[in-house]
């Protein structure tokens, strides 16, 4: 009988060992994941990471750079991807809410309709920071910061250069982004004052959103090349992954790109890099997914206690055919 019971004790404190202890676990959350540093030292302050989508290069790049960051400095993590679906980064937003993270970093996928979450998190007293693109707000009241780029001054500098390549003349069409994101809207500004106030002989004909999508932008320009066609002298596409399906789409209907229409986009990716070098792509505006290293001094910031300022403008690059092969290695 006592054997029995030893036996019976040991079991059951084995039991209670595996329950309590062993690696973190990992749960889908608003078709995200859910998980925790294993990295001492910051491992009890957990970081929501709400991401709009998870479908492309630059996303995936932005993504594993905050990921990554946070294991490296070791601090638990909650991440989801809203998958392009506004409502549900609402609602994983208000899920972080409720399992108590300390700081939200949000990449919005529109510029409206945060709006509820950005009030939850401020009821929460959690602390957000916006990166890539800007919500509907006051910085310093309804969110910490915003990092990211000058969205204007880029699509400044893709109308500079294709001004200049064309010799201010011709007709464009435009791939725009999300419609309704902070991005979408101020790359389309940028360009389209530059072109109207510098290139008079200079027409942008059709202007139509593409998601941001390879395969929507594909679609569109087939879409475009069939109604004005034998009209289009260039395309500017808000990012890299809409100018690869242009080009796709021109090479489709027996045209040459970067001979017959040239191609301008923004974002800096590797398959925009070698598209230059191969000729199908004239220049791109570098836009940096690389995050993580910045979102992070500002949490340690605030952790300490310090003012932080409202907006953090990272310095992009320029990239055409002089300086495409030096940097396609390191493109991502």
């Amino acid at each position: 009988m006592k054997k029995l019971l030893s036996s019976m004790f040991l079991a059951i404190l084995a039991t209670s060992l595996v329950a309590c202890g062993g690696e973190s676990s990992s749960s889908e959350s608003s078709g995200g994941t859910s998980e925790s540093s294993d990295q001492a030292g910051n491992s009890e302050i957990v970081v929501g990471w709400s991401q709009m989508e998870n479908n492309n290069p630059w996303r995936i790049a932005e993504t594993e750079s905050i990921r990554n960051e946070a294991k490296e400095r070791g601090f638990g993590m909650v991440y989801t991807d809203a998958q392009g679906d506004t409502a549900r980064q609402v609602s994983d937003i208000e899920d972080m809410i409720a399992q108590g993270v300390n700081y939200i970093i949000l990449a919005p996928r529109e510029f409206e309709g945060l709006g509820p979450a950005l009030k939850s998190a401020k009821e929460a007293e959690i602390p957000v920071i916006l990166v890539d693109r800007l919500a509907k707000g006051e910085a310093g009241e309804d969110f910490v910061t915003f990092i990211g780029s000058d969205f204007v001054l880029q699509g400044q500098r893709a109308a500079e250069w294709l001004v200049e390549e064309m010799d201010g003349k011709g007709k464009i069409v435009e791939l725009t982004g999300t419609t309704g994101s902070s991005v979408a809207i101020d790359r389309k500004e940028g360009f389209e004052n530059y072109i109207n106030e510098n290139a008079p002989e200079m027409e942008i004909i059709a202007s139509q959103t593409g998601d941001f999508a390879r395969a929507e932008g594909q679609r569109v320009m087939e879409n475009m090349l069939q109604s004005h066609s034998g009209e289009i002298d260039a395309v500017y596409a808000h990012n890299d992954e809409m100018a690869i399906g242009a080009i796709n789409a021109i090479k489709s209907a027996g045209l040459t790109p970067g001979e017959d229409i040239i191609v301008v986009s923004v974002d800096g990716t590797k398959d925009a890099l070698q598209a230059i070098i191969n000729g199908d792509m004239g220049a791109t505006v570098e836009s940096s997914p690389f995050f993580g290293p910045v979102v992070f001094d500002v949490i340690e910031q605030l952790i300490a206690g310090e003012s932080v300022d409202t907006e953090i403008i990272l310095e992009d690059r320029f990239f055409d055919s002089n300086n495409a092969t030096e940097f396609v290695d390191e493109a991502y």
